[in-house]
């Protein structure tokens, strides 16, 4: 079915439930991986947290170790769960023309991705990287999604966030 599985991470909690959910099903598949995480490249004008530092070389330092994290913790779920990993950092300024380009260049047939389940105005607003992939990309996409309990907490109901 499926031998070569793309799962990228931006580190997040429900990117790691992603990496977990594509290497079980690379190991179920005898399937091999690779984990991708994009970085934007350094730019002046852009004001994410992530980006702001005194120089490029302080930031591509920055983005250097984050990545080398999040890369060695889904290589070491890789290696416990005896499915064949490579792993790879891409900067790019739109993370989604990355993660199917990466696809493309590696032969994947399957991307496994995370979906915060965003809806409304805050999906508009705040976009889409999985949308995107799901929208631009020929290669199929298996999309993870968090809890439903996860996603009752993110609606527009603070009683239900106080509650929590």
């Amino acid at each position: 079915m499926y031998r070569h599985i793309l799962i990228p991470t931006d580190g997040s909690k429900l990117a790691e439930k992603a990496v977990k959910h594509g290497l079980a099903m690379a190991q179920a598949l005898n399937a091999r991986a690779t984990v991708l995480t994009v970085s934007a490249p350094f730019n002046m004008l852009v004001f994410e947290p992530g980006m702001i530092s005194d120089t490029q070389d302080e930031y591509e330092q920055y983005v250097a170790v984050c990545a080398a994290k999040y890369l060695d913790a889904a290589k070491q779920a890789a290696s416990t769960a005896g499915v064949s990993c490579d792993t790879v950092h891409a900067q790019h300024a739109h993370p989604y023309k990355a993660i199917i380009d990466m696809a493309t260049q590696k032969g994947c047939d399957l991307i496994v991705m995370a979906s915060h389940g965003r809806r409304g105005i805050s999906a508009v607003v705040l976009g889409s990287e999985t949308v995107k992939v799901l929208t631009h990309s020929a290669i199929p996409v298996l999309v993870v999604r968090p809890a439903s309990a996860d996603i009752a907490l993110q609606g527009p109901n603070p009683a239900a966030r106080a509650a929590a």
